[in-house]
């Protein structure tokens, strides 16, 4: 939920959004090795089919800034979670003269939160049997 009104909020900011996905082993990296819950393909197909998303562009490297470079977008948009000196390529974007939009989140709707309460719910579960 949060992701999507993140990314119906980036739409609304430009003509064109352009999404850059994080590929598995990048995520493994960054999230552990648990991580991805849905493969790269399959979080692909999800994206795409967002009616506010145009186009999904995987990058296999930690951070976006590469991807953010070759793009060269006028917008770049991320969480309000992220202080704006934090957010990777917004000094680049910027200095091409685009500009950094930090959008207001869902509260109770990260990734990691739901896989946690996953977790927690199988483990009472397993505890009572």
């Amino acid at each position: 939920v949060g992701h999507i009104k993140i990314l119906f909020e980036a739409k609304k900011q430009g003509d064109i959004l352009i999404v850059g996905i994080n590929d598995d082993d990048s995520v493994k990296r960054l999230k552990g090795k648990d991580r991805p819950i849905l493969p790269l393909s399959s979080r692909q197909v999800i994206l795409a089919s967002i009616e506010a998303v145009d186009y999904v562009v995987p990058f296999s490297e930690d951070t976006p800034e590469n991807l953010i470079k070759e793009i060269e977008p006028n917008v770049l948009v991320k969480g309000e979670d992220w202080p704006e000196d934090k957010i990777v390529g917004a000094d680049f974007v910027k200095s091409k003269g685009g500009k950094i939009v930090r959008v207001k989140l869902v509260e109770g709707f990260s990734t990691s939160n739901i896989i946690k309460k996953i977790r927690e719910k199988e483990s009472s579960s397993s505890m009572k049997k």
